[in-house]
């Protein structure tokens, strides 16, 4: 349900409060974005003073409704909100916006500033978090709802503009949406017509309307995004949308209130000017100083206790509940919290163990399902998914049916397990060929809470995720990409396919951890890894061709390390380190220059950001300065370099690959084990 209409409410006032604390704040810095702010000042009065279900005093409250920014060059049009609203963001911080350390960036940044629920900036992204968000949304009403105790349900809100709708990721995600029914997204478009290069007619001449209606989506409008009440009764009816997310195209001005800059692109990422403000607040009948808001407009926007009120009366059911389903209650704390099992140590110590005794000669990829079985029957919060390529990521499990809604848009549920607390949802999802719409969209879901996410395609098509995975890193979120066919071994489908620099320009994302396992042990460590890591986003390289068993049981505590000592001869004289497919390559080698005298030390280097992060002393205990070094991976070599230095050598592949056999590829730029062994000799000579 909304909030209680504000007594007497000042919608003018309001809006105005938000323009000048957005036109100030950017003079200020010398730098933003006023004329959004400026634009959707109405819409902002509508959805947060009327709808938003909120509380300031508690930015994550489960039940709170989701709001999202997705045009985040907007960021003083939310700056103000909170501060208006009553959360804990002093007028101190509007004064210091994008100033170094302060809690008002650029653009929004989640964990910085308290109720930003996304980090938004990258066009397109924030409704894709947003879809992301409803989709957790339902899934949990689904899974924990009982008759009589509906204690999952709130709206995701965002506002986005035209350059939103002009990146490609607002199709995958908004067809999504669609297909998923999820009428409790409710989209209000900024549609001012204009962009950094001015009018956007003669680049963007879509139909909006007609376009989310071919989404099936329920489309409100245009009407005037400057009639707070227009917006008003459209939020309301897209509330009782039951099988369709709406859009709400509200037709605006830019720099509204500003009498030179309003309706032109001068308005869109530069200040106002003092002259220009001065003017503005005589058109807007704004008297005051700058940052000053009259108490009464305050009063007005203050949402301190409507949100109290709100999380109380939740919290009572949530009581009822909890009594009547204590299970399912403490489940849905846990998960929310992000908290693994009590029991997930053991969770991992089966899962590694069975991966261990079944993956003896297989595939990582194939490695990864046997560990994901046991992951998944044990996790009920693990949610799966694949870019049209499950048969080849092997993403789904016996525990993870596929993810359906029927024709009245409830989530199609299966039987539960014996013991299970809640519904049996299905929890892999078929995005379709949709790779960057997946890894935003899995953001989302992992910000809104309740799910450790995880979806699949091949590693080369990383590239069409790249900034969202980027996103994921910067927003720390746990989120896991599976990324199969990881090298030249996958063989005839050729260069398009096959990945070469994609490991190496991963590993080089700040917060990601990128794991290229060797065999089974190595896949299932990398798996509890991956979801016992809160912090941060984690993508597996799995090979597509058979890898032997290399490691024992005894390994698992070495293995997290990141990277290890597999094997070693006495008095080693040089050292082989490689990863994944090639680390059964290094392990020939070793042997191969054994049985001619020559001892080395293998080095398996799983994930070279955990071996990172270790103590220096373990570093160098595993890979000792003063033996000389050679790196095997088929990937790009020049990564390696900060390993071997200048004095190692690389066995790798600088080039684009070809389309043959796996064998013959390794052979034709040779990464082979007669290769390693020269480089090896040629380093001691």
């Amino acid at each position: 349900m909304a909030n209680t209409p504000m007594p007497n409410p000042r919608h003018a006032d309001m809006a105005n409060a938000i323009r000048a604390l957005a036109m100030d704040a950017v003079q200020q810095a010398n730098s933003g974005h006023p004329g959004a702010p400026m634009g959707m000042a109405d819409m902002a009065v509508a959805l947060w003073g009327r709808h938003l279900r909120h509380s300031p005093a508690n930015p994550h409250w489960a039940n709170r409704d989701r709001f999202v920014l997705s045009n985040g060059h907007g960021s003083m049009l939310l700056y103000a909100l909170l501060h208006l609203t009553g959360y804990k963001l002093p007028i101190g911080e509007l004064k210091n916006f994008r100033q170094l350390h302060s809690k008002t960036a650029g653009h929004p940044e989640v964990g910085i500033t308290p109720g930003v629920e996304t980090t938004t900036g990258p066009l397109g992204q924030g409704v894709t978090n947003a879809v992301g968000m409803a989709l957790a949304e339902k899934l949990l009403a689904a899974e924990f709802n009982r008759e009589g105790h509906t204690v999952v349900d709130h709206h995701t809100y965002v506002f986005l503009g035209d350059g939103c709708l002009m990146e490609g990721i607002s199709h995958e995600a908004c067809a999504l949406a669609g297909a998923w029914k999820l009428n409790k997204l409710i989209a209000l478009y900024d549609d001012n017509g204009i962009s950094i290069d001015g009018q956007v007619t003669p680049w963007f001449i879509d139909n909006t309307a007609l376009r989310f209606a071919a989404y099936s989506w329920n489309v409100i409008g245009p009407i005037d995004g400057h009639d707070v009440a227009a917006v008003d009764r459209a939020i309301a009816d897209a509330k009782n949308s039951a099988d369709k997310p709406t859009l709400i195209v509200c037709k605006t001005h830019i720099g509204h209130g500003s009498p030179n800059r309003a309706n032109t692109a001068k308005a869109h990422g530069e200040p106002l000017g003092a002259e220009e403000i001065r003017l503005t607040r005589e058109a807007l009948g704004w008297p005051h100083a700058p940052f000053v808001i009259p108490r009464d407009v305050y009063e007005a926007w203050d949402a301190k206790t409507t949100g109290r009120a709100a999380e109380a009366a939740w919290d009572a059911q949530f009581a009822a509940y909890k009594a009547a389903y204590p299970a399912l209650a403490q489940a849905f704390v846990r998960r929310m919290k992000g908290d693994l099992p009590k029991n997930f140590a053991q969770v991992a110590v089966d899962a590694t163990l069975a991966a261990h005794a079944k993956a003896e000669t297989v595939a990582s990829r194939k490695a990864s399902q046997i560990a994901l079985e046991a992951f998944t029957a044990a996790l009920p919060e693990l949610l799966g998914g694949s870019a049209d390529l499950t048969g080849s990521n092997l993403t789904n499990t016996k525990s993870t049916p596929a993810f359906r809604v029927d024709l009245s848009g409830d989530v199609v549920t299966y039987p539960a397990a014996a013991g299970t607390p809640g519904a049996c949802i299905g929890r892999h999802i078929n995005y379709g060929v949709r790779e960057f719409g997946m890894a935003a969209i899995m953001n989302g879901v992992a910000l809104h809470g309740g799910y450790i996410p995880y979806g699949g395609t091949f590693l080369t098509f990383s590239d069409y995720s790249r900034n969202a995975i980027r996103m994921a890193a910067l927003m720390k979120q746990r989120v896991i990409h599976v990324f199969t066919h990881d090298s030249i071994g996958l063989g005839e489908d050729g260069p398009t396919h096959q990945s070469v620099e994609h490991v190496p320009s991963l590993r080089i994302i700040p917060q990601l951890d990128v794991w290229r396992p060797a065999d089974g042990l190595e896949t299932a460590v990398a798996w509890a890894s991956a979801i016992a890591r809160k912090d941060g986003p984690t993508a597996l390289c799995l090979s597509r061709q058979n890898l032997p068993r290399l490691t024992d049981a005894s390994m698992v505590e070495k293995i997290r390390m990141g990277g290890y000592v597999l094997a070693e001869g006495p008095d080693p004289r040089a050292i082989i380190v490689a990863t994944g497919s090639e680390t059964s390559l290094a392990m020939e080698a070793h042997q191969a220059l054994a049985a001619k005298g020559i001892s080395t030390r293998v080095v398996s280097m799983p994930c070279t950001n955990v071996f990172d992060r270790q103590p220096r002393s373990y570093q160098d205990s595993v890979l000792p300065l003063h033996l000389p070094t050679v790196a095997v991976e088929a990937a790009h070599p020049d990564f390696w370099r900060k390993y071997v230095g200048r004095t190692g050598a690389v066995v790798g592949i600088a080039s684009f690959g070809e389309s043959a056999p796996a064998k013959a590829l390794y052979a034709h730029f040779g990464i082979t084990t007669e290769r390693v062994c020269e480089e090896v000799k040629g380093l001691l000579a």
